[in-house]
Protein backbone atom coordinates (compact mmCIF):
# COMPACT_ATOMS: atom_id res chain seq x y z
CA UNK A 1 0.00 0.00 0.00
CA UNK A 2 0.96 3.63 -0.40
CA UNK A 3 0.46 5.16 3.06
CA UNK A 4 0.59 8.83 3.99
CA UNK A 5 1.01 9.60 7.70
CA UNK A 6 0.37 13.04 9.18
CA UNK A 7 2.25 14.09 12.33
CA UNK A 8 0.74 17.07 14.20
CA UNK A 9 3.76 17.96 16.36
CA UNK A 10 7.18 19.20 15.34
CA UNK A 11 9.76 16.49 14.68
CA UNK A 12 12.45 18.69 16.28
CA UNK A 13 11.18 18.14 19.84
CA UNK A 14 10.90 14.48 20.87
CA UNK A 15 7.53 13.30 22.11
CA UNK A 16 5.40 10.20 22.41
CA UNK A 17 3.31 10.88 19.31
CA UNK A 18 6.38 11.55 17.15
CA UNK A 19 8.01 8.37 18.46
CA UNK A 20 4.84 6.42 17.71
CA UNK A 21 4.67 7.73 14.15
CA UNK A 22 8.36 7.11 13.43
CA UNK A 23 8.25 3.56 14.74
CA UNK A 24 4.99 2.82 12.89
CA UNK A 25 6.47 4.15 9.63
CA UNK A 26 9.56 1.98 10.01
CA UNK A 27 7.49 -1.09 10.88
CA UNK A 28 5.27 -0.58 7.82
CA UNK A 29 8.28 -0.04 5.56
CA UNK A 30 9.82 -3.25 6.92
CA UNK A 31 6.59 -5.04 5.90
CA UNK A 32 7.06 -3.82 2.32
CA UNK A 33 4.78 -0.79 2.17
CA UNK A 34 5.53 2.68 0.80
CA UNK A 35 5.27 5.27 3.59
CA UNK A 36 5.59 9.05 3.58
CA UNK A 37 5.25 11.20 6.73
CA UNK A 38 4.53 14.93 6.71
CA UNK A 39 5.37 16.85 9.88
CA UNK A 40 6.16 20.32 11.18
CA UNK A 41 9.95 20.68 11.27
CA UNK A 42 12.40 23.56 11.59
CA UNK A 43 15.36 21.55 10.33
CA UNK A 44 14.55 19.42 7.28
CA UNK A 45 18.05 17.96 7.29
CA UNK A 46 17.28 16.16 10.56
CA UNK A 47 14.22 14.36 9.19
CA UNK A 48 14.36 10.64 8.39
CA UNK A 49 14.30 9.75 4.66
CA UNK A 50 10.59 8.91 4.69
CA UNK A 51 9.54 12.31 6.14
CA UNK A 52 8.95 15.76 4.61
CA UNK A 53 8.48 19.13 6.29
CA UNK A 54 5.28 21.15 6.20
CA UNK A 55 7.09 24.19 7.57
CA UNK A 56 8.12 25.63 10.89
CA UNK A 57 6.05 25.06 14.01
CA UNK A 58 4.75 27.53 16.57
CA UNK A 59 4.14 26.88 20.29
CA UNK A 60 0.47 26.43 21.19
CA UNK A 61 -1.01 25.44 24.59
CA UNK A 62 -2.59 22.01 24.14
CA UNK A 63 -3.57 19.13 26.48
CA UNK A 64 -1.89 20.59 29.55
CA UNK A 65 1.41 21.41 27.87
CA UNK A 66 2.83 23.57 25.09
CA UNK A 67 2.83 21.74 21.76
CA UNK A 68 4.68 22.95 18.67
CA UNK A 69 2.15 22.80 15.85
CA UNK A 70 1.83 24.05 12.27
CA UNK A 71 -1.36 25.66 10.99
CA UNK A 72 -1.67 28.31 8.31
CA UNK A 73 -1.73 29.02 4.57
CA UNK A 74 1.83 27.80 3.91
CA UNK A 75 1.30 24.57 5.83
CA UNK A 76 -2.07 24.01 4.16
CA UNK A 77 -0.51 24.42 0.71
CA UNK A 78 2.29 21.99 1.50
CA UNK A 79 -0.13 19.41 2.90
CA UNK A 80 -2.36 19.70 -0.16
CA UNK A 81 0.61 19.30 -2.54
CA UNK A 82 1.94 16.31 -0.55
CA UNK A 83 -1.44 14.59 -0.76
CA UNK A 84 -1.85 15.30 -4.48
CA UNK A 85 1.62 14.03 -5.31
CA UNK A 86 1.54 11.05 -2.95
CA UNK A 87 -1.18 9.00 -4.58
CA UNK A 88 -1.88 7.37 -1.22
CA UNK A 89 -4.15 4.37 -0.81
CA UNK A 90 -4.88 5.56 2.71
CA UNK A 91 -4.12 8.68 4.74
CA UNK A 92 -3.36 8.19 8.45
CA UNK A 93 -3.88 11.33 10.51
CA UNK A 94 -2.69 11.49 14.12
CA UNK A 95 -4.49 13.77 16.61
CA UNK A 96 -6.90 15.09 13.94
CA UNK A 97 -8.62 17.31 16.50
CA UNK A 98 -5.42 19.25 17.23
CA UNK A 99 -5.08 22.61 15.43
CA UNK A 100 -2.30 21.34 13.19
CA UNK A 101 -1.53 19.39 10.02
CA UNK A 102 -4.03 16.60 10.69
CA UNK A 103 -6.95 18.97 10.50
CA UNK A 104 -5.57 20.50 7.30
CA UNK A 105 -5.09 17.05 5.79
CA UNK A 106 -8.66 16.02 6.56
CA UNK A 107 -9.99 19.12 4.83
CA UNK A 108 -7.74 18.59 1.80
CA UNK A 109 -8.09 14.82 1.28
CA UNK A 110 -10.73 12.95 -0.71
CA UNK A 111 -9.66 9.33 -0.23
CA UNK A 112 -9.92 6.97 2.75
CA UNK A 113 -8.68 8.47 6.03
CA UNK A 114 -7.75 6.78 9.31
CA UNK A 115 -7.47 8.90 12.44
CA UNK A 116 -5.54 7.95 15.58
CA UNK A 117 -6.48 9.69 18.83
CA UNK A 118 -3.74 9.84 21.47
CA UNK A 119 -4.83 12.57 23.88
CA UNK A 120 -6.66 12.03 27.15
CA UNK A 121 -8.60 14.87 28.79
CA UNK A 122 -10.60 14.70 32.02
CA UNK A 123 -12.62 17.57 30.62
CA UNK A 124 -11.85 19.85 27.71
CA UNK A 125 -13.99 22.95 27.25
CA UNK A 126 -11.93 23.96 24.21
CA UNK A 127 -12.56 20.63 22.49
CA UNK A 128 -16.26 20.75 23.32
CA UNK A 129 -16.63 24.33 22.04
CA UNK A 130 -14.72 23.67 18.82
CA UNK A 131 -16.36 20.30 18.12
CA UNK A 132 -18.89 21.74 15.60
CA UNK A 133 -16.02 23.35 13.66
CA UNK A 134 -14.02 20.14 13.71
CA UNK A 135 -16.89 18.00 12.45
CA UNK A 136 -16.42 19.07 8.83
CA UNK A 137 -12.97 17.49 8.98
CA UNK A 138 -13.58 14.60 11.37
CA UNK A 139 -16.63 13.32 9.50
CA UNK A 140 -14.29 12.46 6.62
CA UNK A 141 -12.40 9.96 8.80
CA UNK A 142 -13.61 6.48 7.91
CA UNK A 143 -11.53 4.53 10.43
CA UNK A 144 -10.81 5.63 14.00
CA UNK A 145 -8.13 4.28 16.32
CA UNK A 146 -7.62 5.12 20.00
CA UNK A 147 -4.34 4.21 21.68
CA UNK A 148 -5.98 3.63 25.07
CA UNK A 149 -9.32 3.46 26.82
CA UNK A 150 -8.67 6.97 28.17
CA UNK A 151 -8.15 8.33 24.65
CA UNK A 152 -11.24 6.46 23.43
CA UNK A 153 -13.32 7.93 26.25
CA UNK A 154 -12.12 11.44 25.36
CA UNK A 155 -13.14 10.88 21.75
CA UNK A 156 -16.59 9.53 22.65
CA UNK A 157 -17.38 12.21 25.23
CA UNK A 158 -16.10 15.27 23.36
CA UNK A 159 -16.38 14.47 19.65
CA UNK A 160 -18.81 11.59 19.38
CA UNK A 161 -18.37 8.34 17.51
CA UNK A 162 -16.22 5.42 18.59
CA UNK A 163 -12.85 3.89 17.79
CA UNK A 164 -11.06 0.56 17.71
CA UNK A 165 -8.51 0.23 20.50
CA UNK A 166 -4.94 -0.35 19.25
CA UNK A 167 -2.28 0.50 21.84
CA UNK A 168 0.91 2.41 21.27
CA UNK A 169 3.70 0.25 19.96
CA UNK A 170 7.27 -0.04 21.15
CA UNK A 171 10.31 -1.55 19.43
CA UNK A 172 11.05 -3.86 22.35
CA UNK A 173 14.28 -5.27 20.92
CA UNK A 174 15.74 -1.76 20.60
CA UNK A 175 15.64 -1.33 24.38
CA UNK A 176 16.36 -4.88 25.54
CA UNK A 177 20.16 -4.68 25.81
CA UNK A 178 22.56 -1.77 26.42
CA UNK A 179 25.55 -0.81 28.50
CA UNK A 180 24.93 1.74 31.27
CA UNK A 181 26.07 5.32 30.78
CA UNK A 182 29.64 6.18 31.79
CA UNK A 183 29.93 6.53 35.56
CA UNK A 184 26.75 4.56 36.21
CA UNK A 185 27.15 0.94 37.32
CA UNK A 186 23.79 -0.14 35.97
CA UNK A 187 21.25 -2.34 37.71
CA UNK A 188 22.44 -4.80 40.31
CA UNK A 189 20.89 -7.71 42.15
CA UNK A 190 22.30 -6.40 45.44
CA UNK A 191 20.26 -4.52 48.05
CA UNK A 192 21.04 -0.83 48.50
CA UNK A 193 21.00 -0.07 52.19
CA UNK A 194 21.55 3.47 53.55
CA UNK A 195 24.78 4.85 52.13
CA UNK A 196 25.30 1.90 49.80
CA UNK A 197 24.30 3.62 46.59
CA UNK A 198 21.40 3.05 44.27
CA UNK A 199 20.01 5.18 41.47
CA UNK A 200 16.60 6.49 40.47
CA UNK A 201 15.84 7.60 36.92
CA UNK A 202 13.40 9.90 35.12
CA UNK A 203 12.89 10.63 31.43
CA UNK A 204 10.46 13.25 30.20
CA UNK A 205 9.94 16.94 29.64
CA UNK A 206 11.42 18.47 32.76
CA UNK A 207 9.69 21.81 32.19
CA UNK A 208 6.21 20.30 31.84
CA UNK A 209 4.42 20.18 35.23
CA UNK A 210 2.16 17.23 34.38
CA UNK A 211 5.21 14.99 33.95
CA UNK A 212 5.58 15.19 37.73
CA UNK A 213 9.29 15.94 38.09
CA UNK A 214 8.63 18.15 41.13
CA UNK A 215 7.05 15.17 42.89
CA UNK A 216 10.18 13.13 42.27
CA UNK A 217 12.48 15.95 43.38
CA UNK A 218 10.56 16.31 46.65
CA UNK A 219 10.84 12.57 47.22
CA UNK A 220 14.57 12.73 46.51
CA UNK A 221 14.92 15.43 49.17
CA UNK A 222 13.61 12.89 51.69
CA UNK A 223 15.53 9.88 50.42
CA UNK A 224 18.78 11.69 49.69
CA UNK A 225 19.17 12.77 53.30
CA UNK A 226 18.86 9.28 54.74
CA UNK A 227 20.62 7.48 51.88
CA UNK A 228 23.91 9.32 51.27
CA UNK A 229 24.85 7.14 48.31
CA UNK A 230 21.61 7.59 46.38
CA UNK A 231 21.79 9.31 42.98
CA UNK A 232 19.18 10.69 40.57
CA UNK A 233 19.49 10.60 36.76
CA UNK A 234 17.27 12.96 34.78
CA UNK A 235 16.89 13.14 31.00
CA UNK A 236 14.63 15.11 28.68
CA UNK A 237 13.98 18.63 27.39
CA UNK A 238 14.19 21.42 29.94
CA UNK A 239 16.48 23.90 31.66
CA UNK A 240 19.09 22.08 33.75
CA UNK A 241 19.82 25.18 35.83
CA UNK A 242 16.15 25.53 36.67
CA UNK A 243 16.00 21.89 37.77
CA UNK A 244 19.09 22.22 39.92
CA UNK A 245 17.69 25.34 41.56
CA UNK A 246 14.87 23.15 42.91
CA UNK A 247 17.34 20.78 44.60
CA UNK A 248 18.89 21.54 48.00
CA UNK A 249 22.57 22.56 47.64
CA UNK A 250 23.80 19.62 49.70
CA UNK A 251 22.12 17.14 47.32
CA UNK A 252 23.01 18.69 43.97
CA UNK A 253 26.21 16.72 43.47
CA UNK A 254 24.10 13.55 43.38
CA UNK A 255 21.71 14.76 40.69
CA UNK A 256 22.77 14.41 37.04
CA UNK A 257 20.75 16.26 34.41
CA UNK A 258 21.46 14.99 30.91
CA UNK A 259 18.96 17.18 29.08
CA UNK A 260 18.01 16.06 25.57
CA UNK A 261 19.63 12.72 24.76
CA UNK A 262 20.17 10.68 21.63
CA UNK A 263 18.13 7.53 21.09
CA UNK A 264 21.21 5.47 21.96
CA UNK A 265 21.82 7.30 25.24
CA UNK A 266 18.14 7.11 26.11
CA UNK A 267 18.31 3.32 25.94
CA UNK A 268 21.51 3.35 28.01
CA UNK A 269 19.83 5.57 30.60
CA UNK A 270 17.10 2.97 31.16
CA UNK A 271 19.86 0.43 31.87
CA UNK A 272 21.74 2.78 34.24
CA UNK A 273 19.29 2.99 37.12
CA UNK A 274 17.91 0.60 39.72
CA UNK A 275 14.39 2.03 39.58
CA UNK A 276 12.75 4.03 36.79
CA UNK A 277 10.23 6.55 38.15
CA UNK A 278 7.21 7.85 36.21
CA UNK A 279 5.62 10.42 38.56
CA UNK A 280 3.19 11.85 35.99
CA UNK A 281 0.22 13.80 37.32
CA UNK A 282 -2.24 13.03 34.52
CA UNK A 283 -3.06 13.75 30.90
CA UNK A 284 -1.40 10.51 29.76
CA UNK A 285 -3.41 8.13 27.61
CA UNK A 286 -0.69 5.48 27.49
CA UNK A 287 2.87 6.52 28.36
CA UNK A 288 5.36 5.42 25.71
CA UNK A 289 8.29 6.18 28.04
CA UNK A 290 6.85 3.64 30.44
CA UNK A 291 6.72 1.00 27.69
CA UNK A 292 10.31 1.77 26.69
CA UNK A 293 11.53 1.36 30.27
CA UNK A 294 9.59 -1.91 30.54
CA UNK A 295 11.25 -3.14 27.34
CA UNK A 296 14.61 -2.41 28.96
CA UNK A 297 13.58 -4.49 31.96
CA UNK A 298 13.79 -1.55 34.34
CA UNK A 299 11.89 -1.97 37.62
CA UNK A 300 9.09 0.60 37.41
CA UNK A 301 7.69 2.92 40.07
CA UNK A 302 4.79 4.94 38.66
CA UNK A 303 1.91 7.13 39.75
CA UNK A 304 -1.42 5.33 39.77
CA UNK A 305 -3.04 7.22 36.91
CA UNK A 306 -5.41 5.03 34.91
CA UNK A 307 -3.21 4.72 31.82
CA UNK A 308 -0.17 3.56 33.81
CA UNK A 309 -2.23 1.15 35.88
CA UNK A 310 -3.45 -0.54 32.71
CA UNK A 311 0.00 -0.84 31.12
CA UNK A 312 1.48 -2.14 34.39
CA UNK A 313 -1.25 -4.76 34.76
CA UNK A 314 -2.73 -3.20 37.86
CA UNK A 315 0.63 -3.14 39.66
CA UNK A 316 1.94 -6.60 38.76
CA UNK A 317 4.49 -5.24 36.26
CA UNK A 318 5.44 -2.18 38.32
CA UNK A 319 4.80 -0.56 41.68
CA UNK A 320 2.12 2.13 41.79
CA UNK A 321 1.93 5.03 44.26
CA UNK A 322 -0.83 7.66 44.75
CA UNK A 323 -0.50 10.37 42.14
CA UNK A 324 1.26 13.49 43.45
CA UNK A 325 2.21 11.91 46.80
CA UNK A 326 5.97 12.46 47.14
CA UNK A 327 6.12 10.79 50.55
CA UNK A 328 4.53 7.62 49.19
CA UNK A 329 6.95 7.74 46.25
CA UNK A 330 9.92 7.99 48.64
CA UNK A 331 8.67 5.10 50.76
CA UNK A 332 8.05 2.84 47.75
CA UNK A 333 11.41 3.70 46.19
CA UNK A 334 13.24 2.86 49.41
CA UNK A 335 11.51 -0.49 49.66
CA UNK A 336 12.51 -1.36 46.10
CA UNK A 337 16.12 -0.28 46.58
CA UNK A 338 16.37 -2.60 49.58
CA UNK A 339 14.66 -5.55 47.88
CA UNK A 340 16.63 -6.93 44.89
CA UNK A 341 14.36 -9.96 44.57
CA UNK A 342 11.34 -7.69 44.13
CA UNK A 343 13.19 -5.59 41.55
CA UNK A 344 14.12 -8.73 39.61
CA UNK A 345 10.51 -9.93 39.67
CA UNK A 346 9.21 -6.57 38.44
CA UNK A 347 11.79 -6.56 35.65
CA UNK A 348 10.63 -9.97 34.42
CA UNK A 349 6.94 -9.01 34.68
CA UNK A 350 7.59 -5.77 32.78
CA UNK A 351 9.35 -7.54 29.91
CA UNK A 352 6.48 -10.00 29.68
CA UNK A 353 3.74 -7.34 29.83
CA UNK A 354 5.31 -5.13 27.17
CA UNK A 355 5.30 -7.89 24.54
CA UNK A 356 1.67 -7.03 23.82
CA UNK A 357 2.85 -3.63 22.58
CA UNK A 358 5.64 -4.77 20.24
CA UNK A 359 5.39 -3.15 16.81
CA UNK A 360 5.49 -6.57 15.14
CA UNK A 361 1.92 -7.03 16.40
CA UNK A 362 0.69 -3.45 16.57
CA UNK A 363 1.62 -2.54 12.97
CA UNK A 364 -0.37 -5.49 11.63
CA UNK A 365 -3.41 -4.39 13.65
CA UNK A 366 -3.11 -0.92 12.12
CA UNK A 367 -2.79 -2.45 8.63
CA UNK A 368 -6.07 -4.27 9.13
CA UNK A 369 -7.77 -0.91 9.73
CA UNK A 370 -6.13 0.49 6.57
CA UNK A 371 -7.37 -2.47 4.53
CA UNK A 372 -10.88 -2.13 5.92
CA UNK A 373 -11.23 1.56 5.02
CA UNK A 374 -9.57 1.03 1.64
CA UNK A 375 -12.00 -1.81 0.88
CA UNK A 376 -14.97 0.25 1.99
CA UNK A 377 -13.81 3.15 -0.17
CA UNK A 378 -12.74 1.34 -3.35
CA UNK A 379 -14.37 -2.05 -3.03
CA UNK A 380 -10.99 -3.74 -3.32
CA UNK A 381 -7.79 -3.76 -1.26
CA UNK A 382 -4.72 -3.43 -3.49
CA UNK A 383 -2.27 -4.44 -0.80
CA UNK A 384 0.60 -4.76 -3.26
CA UNK A 385 0.22 -1.36 -4.91
CA UNK A 386 3.23 0.89 -4.47
CA UNK A 387 5.42 -1.82 -3.00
Amino acid sequence: MRIGIVCPYTWDVPGGVQQHIGDLAEALIALGHHVSVITPADDEAELPPYAVSAGRAVPVPYNGSVARLAFGFLSAARVRRWINEGGFDVLHVHEPAAPSLGLLACWAADGPIVGTFHASHVRSRAMTVTAPILQSALEKITGRIAVSEAARTTLVEHLGGDAVLIPNGVATERYAMADPLPGWPGRTDLPHGPGEGGALGFLGRMDEPRKGLDVLLRAFEILGRRRPGLRLLLAGPGDADDVMARVSPELRDRVVVLGMVSEEDKVRAYHSVDVFVAPNLGGESFGIVLAEAMSAGAPILASDIEAFERVLRGGRAGVLFPVGDHEALAEAAEELLDDPARRKQLSAEARDAVRAYDWSSVARDVLRVYETVAFDSAGVVESGRGV
